[in-house]
């Protein structure tokens, strides 16, 4: 799978791993659902560097479809509630 994070680029992640980007994910999900701020920007630095972990960065000049689009780590919490669904940012 790729994941794109905004402004920073995309990783190749295999589906084996997926599983570990569910707890960050649900934090996220837990912090924007109570509005805290505070959480929010733990949680979503955390699943970044989860990605940023686990994923292989592919070269800036790879055109290659991204699987799932994550914002930037600056991205605020009333714009990613937008983007979240009912499996987070992550689906499973």
């Amino acid at each position: 799978m790729i994941i794109r994070i905004l402004g920073e680029g995309q990783y190749a992640v295999t589906d084996a791993r997926l599983d570990e980007l569910n707890k960050p994910d649900s934090a996220l999900q837990s912090a924007a659902d109570a509005d805290d701020e505070a959480a929010f920007h733990t949680a979503l630095h955390a699943l970044l560097d989860t990605v940023r972990r686990l994923g292989t960065p592919l070269p800036d000049e790879a055109i290659t479809p991204s699987d799932l689009v994550l914002p930037d780590s600056d991205a605020s919490l009333t714009d990613v509630q937008a983007l979240l669904t009912d499996e987070g940012l992550i689906p499973g």
